[in-house]
């Protein structure tokens, strides 16, 4: 190896060549941006590195050294200097819009650097190390999750995408070499093992966070995709073999080697044949879109050094947008072409359509493995209890893991009978419903068994989302040995508009597939077109948190007077802060102990570390004071689903705040929407804008046949989804007619049965292509409340494929507790049908301390109307806001005095009131006998007071267009101390004449 440490001048060279090879200098990085200004910091903070390093090596990686061979039990570390030459950054590019959790960067990074390692076998007196190294590639870092709180970054993983230039200067190699148990290896075999650990799918997790959620997913997260390579031929290619002295030209004996990252596959070797035909399959797992590539180079086999016959590469994105991709590739550095089908095959989380994978693989023929139908993901975390070796020895762990004929094996972890692996791994299933997971745990020596467990792969079909996250009883071992993993099991669809998936015998909706559709061959002959959606497993699991900002007391004092002589209050509000959205209460002016009574709400999800800010201010005229903060940890509200406290205000000397926080889990039913609707008109507050009522999760994937720009050329589409005035824009997908946005948006909604979710499909600079309109009346009545399915646009050209879903809201912490009775009274029934109420319970608990019972329409045992027609109403004592509330919902069979029918609205008022302060009334509707208002009215007033009131409730209606005069149609009466405030039951009462006397 030539000795690049050893000349300055032979490293330069080297790094020179080794750039112009990756990078070539006539290709310019449009979006990649210089960042010299980081360069600055990495040299800066470099010498630091070192040590780290040092540390790192002595204390972490020396004793696993030690410990993974009896022949290195004296092997150390005697110098570490990572030099004076610090790593460089060429140039970033970020790629945005791929998912809202993380942050994607690409980093061009450069090392050319004199580090010296030296290391120590003191038993054999061997000494060797690095002397110089070089490090040339494409590194990817992703900083997710991302969290509502410092450092707002969960963690950070890096990795190659590809495989970068490694060399490395060794010194004392062949001494290294000559140590039983080493003799087998070589410097080359030792940098492709150092290459390949930097390469996906390895990568290098950095936790932020303490009490990261599923450290090991994001670790070694499942995969995007897998792709089924089909290398099926090569024509035209160069000729290299050649016999007598080379004067007779021959052909070749073509091989290609096919890959994606680590994994590689070879194929067979055909004979003198410049257009071979392969026919091999190969399917590999996808786990960065885009970045990755798949790359096939053809070489002609030979005795001695095969020969170069030419490459291709293709970016795996390009698979993921067409689904199905067959085409020939013209070979770079060589001449000819390749002939490949690559499929998409998408990951689905139930087993709904594994029948359907199945019975189509039967008919795929494929070489050299079967096609698969499903992937298994082994989350190996740890073990406990292991049994001890001879002589009370604590073993060395280790697990080999088989499906079938393939195995895995973990790292050993030494001198432990408790160990923690935290690996993952991945196998290919044939069929899961018939295969089965073998585990064996070793000691390193592969001679002694220190447990078993063999589990059917059938049991995860049943598990929801295929999943088992638990501890396995092991067999053959210790009486508490036990061993935890997390399997994770999805089947792989082929998700494509070319493939229509042959009828199952019996299978629902078997007979609406074309009886003449293919029913063998290639998986390509004919990809389907996806019926339903894909969303990942994170789509429709999102909450709702309704945070109530109740009141606070013994605020500080910020307002001065006559130059700060006389001490005023203050003029406090609440500012909220949570999941990227700020909140704002209205200003309680001049009070130390506010009451603001304000609702607010906001879609959460379950990621780990979010907290609810919280801040109090005093409003004034120039710069707002400071008047204390709190933080709430959302944990404990996801978890409980409801919390109530007063909390300490921070960094003041005095301060105290009422919050109530209630989580809000989606339900799949339309069963209890009426009575969200009238709970949410019962608890909202006057100063809170409408309840949500439900949530509405939307999932936009793709859409196909859009119009082409001036009839030729495809548009750059983008799609904006709206309710009301709320929308989501996604990704624009450059010149395609079928793009796949693949992106998710939620939305709360007040009235599900008259809101309407709006879709618009536009061109990047050429306008709309479309649009769509879907009532949410449509998702109440259908199965789960959940539409999943191509929609038409409306311009009669090109599709959208989505899912909606709607969640309804059920409160279990309102104050009231829902009972679906239908009640009917008359004015003259009401007292009688009543039962006696002794009175309400006056505290501010979080438990359901009310009885709602709610109407479901009217009954048709219902008493006739009265001459005068009625008008209903809810009365109820809200005692947790110590309010007296009201709600007029209509009125019905109003009396028409005139021609034209009346203008009727209702006046609301409690007597005794000398200065008319209670009066309300609603607004007014227009020439009709049966008016709709539902509509709202609060009195602030404790409840003993409440009971000694009447409560006058007049129809009127204006005589004409210029007077002032009101008729009025009729009224009734209620004394409150006769009714039953703690019922809150929507009832009709008759309406009486002026003339009539007493309670109605």
């Amino acid at each position: 190896m030539e000795n690049i440490g050893a000349n300055p001048s032979t490293l330069v060279g080297n790094h020179r060549r080794v750039l112009s090879t990756v990078f070539p200098l006539q290709v310019s990085f449009p979006d990649v941006e210089k960042v010299e200004w980081l360069n600055k910091i990495v040299a800066q903070v470099w010498p630091f590195l070192g040590q780290y390093m040092e540390k790192l090596l002595a204390e972490t990686v020396a004793p696993s050294v030690r410990g993974s061979n009896p022949h290195l039990q004296t092997f150390t570390f005697t110098r570490v200097e990572l030099g004076e030459k610090p790593l460089r950054i060429l140039g970033v590019k970020v790629h945005p819009g791929q998912n809202k959790q993380q942050i994607l960067l690409d980093l061009n990074i450069s090392y050319v650097g004199d580090i010296q390692i030296d290391v120590e076998v003191k038993k054999y007196f061997c000494k060797a190390g690095v002397k110089g190294m070089q490090l040339h590639g494409v590194l990817r870092v992703i900083l997710e999750p991302l969290i509502g709180d410092l450092p707002i970054v969960g963690a950070v993983s890096m990795f190659f995408i590809r495989r970068p230039t490694l060399d490395i200067n060794w010194t004392g190699m062949t001494n290294l070499l000559d140590i039983p148990g080493l003799s087998s290896l070589s410097d080359t075999m030792i940098m492709d093992s150092i290459a390949a650990f930097l390469v996906l799918p390895n990568r290098l997790l950095v936790p932020l966070v303490p009490d990261l959620h599923d450290v090991a997913q994001l670790r070694s997260p499942l995969p995007r995709g897998i792709i089924r390579i089909h290398l099926l031929a090569a024509r035209g290619l160069s000729s290299k073999d050649k016999y007598v002295k080379g004067l007779i030209e021959g052909k070749s004996d073509p091989y290609a080697i096919v890959r994606v990252g680590t994994q590689t596959f070879c194929s067979r070797v055909i004979d003198e044949e410049l257009n071979p035909q392969w026919g091999e399959t190969y399917e590999v797992m996808v786990h960065e879109v885009p970045g990755q590539e798949v790359e096939v180079e053809v070489f002609d086999k030979d005795p001695d050094k095969d020969d170069f016959l030419g490459r291709m590469k293709l970016d795996v994105g390009k698979v993921l947008q067409a689904g199905v991709l067959d085409d020939w590739f013209p070979l770079q550095g060589g001449q000819g072409q390749v002939h490949l089908k690559l499929e998409w095959l998408s990951l689905l989380p139930d087993a709904e359509k594994l029948e359907q994978v199945l019975q189509w693989n039967r008919g795929v023929s494929s070489r050299p493995e079967p096609p698969s139908a499903a992937i298994l993901v082994v989350y190996l975390d740890r073990a406990q209890d292991l049994p001890l070796k001879k002589g009370n020895k604590e073993p060395n762990p280790m697990v080999q893991l088989s499906v079938q004929d393939v195995t895995r094996e973990s790292k050993a972890v030494y001198n432990n009978n408790c160990p923690v692996w935290e690996e993952a791994f991945r196998f290919f299933l044939q069929d899961p419903q018939s295969q089965e997971l073998d585990v064996q745990v070793k000691d390193d020596s592969r001679a002694l068994t220190l447990g078993a467990l063999t589990l059917p792969l059938a049991r995860l079909l049943t598990a929801s989302e295929l999943t088992l996250d638990q501890w396995f009883q092991l067999s053959s071992s210790g009486p508490n040995s036990r061993l935890y993993m997390k399997l994770v099991m999805r089947i792989l669809y082929l998700d494509s508009s070319e493939v229509r998936f042959p009828a199952v015998p019996g299978a629902p909706g078997a007979s609406d597939l074309d009886s003449e559709s293919p029913q063998t061959g290639s998986s390509v002959d004919a990809p389907p077109r996806p019926q339903h959606t894909t969303p990942d497993s994170h789509f429709g699991t999102e909450n709702v948190l309704r945070i109530h900002v109740l009141e606070a007391q013994d605020l500080i004092a910020k307002d001065r007077f006559l130059g700060g002589l006389v001490k005023g209050k203050s003029d406090p509000y609440v500012k909220l802060k949570l999941a990227g959205r700020s909140f704002r209460s209205r200003v309680v002016r001049e009070d130390l102990n506010p009451r603001w009574n304000e609702v607010f709400e906001v879609i959460v999800t379950s990621i780990p570390g979010q907290e609810l800010g919280v801040e109090v201010f005093d409003k004034d005229l120039d710069k707002d004071d400071f008047l204390g903060r709190c933080k709430v940890s959302l944990t404990a509200v996801l978890n409980s689903g409801f919390l109530d406290e007063w909390l300490t205000l921070e960094d003041v000397p005095s301060g105290r705040l009422h919050l109530r926080l209630e989580r809000l889990t989606p339900r799949p039913t339309a069963a209890e929407l009426e009575e969200v609707l009238q709970v949410n008109s019962l608890i909202q507050t006057q100063k809170s804008g409408e309840l949500a009522a439900a949530l509405l999760s939307v999932y936009v994937e793709r859409a196909e046949d859009l119009p082409l720009r001036k009839g030729t050329k495809p548009p750059s589409p983008y799609a904006t989804i709206a309710v009301g005035d709320n929308s989501h824009k996604t990704k624009t997908v450059s010149q395609t007619s079928a793009p796949i946005w693949d992106e998710c948006a939620s939305f709360l909604i007040r009235k599900p049965s008259t809101e309407t979710l709006e879709l618009q499909v536009r061109g990047e600079g050429t306008g709309a292509l479309g649009s769509l309109s879907l009532p949410l009346s449509e998702l109440l009545g259908a199965d789960q409340l959940c539409v999943d399915r191509w929609f038409t646009l409306n311009n009669g050209q090109g599709q959208v494929l989505l899912r909606a879903q709607l969640g309804i809201l059920v409160s279990q912490h309102s104050g009231v507790e829902a009972h679906s009775h239908s009640h009917s009274y008359s004015s003259s029934s009401v007292s009688e049908e009543l039962e006696p109420w002794g009175g309400l319970p006056h505290t501010t608990s979080s438990a359901p301390e009310l009885r709602q019972r709610l109407t479901h329409g009217d009954s048709p045992l219902e008493a006739p109307a009265g001459p005068l027609g009625q008008v209903k109403l809810t009365v109820w004592y809200y005692s947790e806001e110590r309010k007296l509330i009201s709600i007029v919902h209509s009125c019905r069979s109003l009396r028409q005095n005139g021609r034209d029918p009346p203008d009727p609205y209702v006046s609301l008022l409690l007597h005794p009131d000398k200065n008319r302060g209670t009066k309300r009334k609603t607004s007014q509707k227009k020439r009709t006998l049966n008016p709709e208002f539902n509509e709202r009215f609060e009195w602030e007033l404790p409840l003993d007071e409440a009971l000694r009131r009447k409560l006058d409730v007049s129809v009127k209606s204006n005589s004409s267009f210029m007077s002032r005069e009101r008729e009025l149609l009729g009224k009734v009466q209620l004394d409150l101390a006769e009714t039953d405030l703690s019922q809150g039951a929507a009832q009709w009462y008759d309406l009486l004449d002026d003339k009539d006397k007493g309670s109605s």
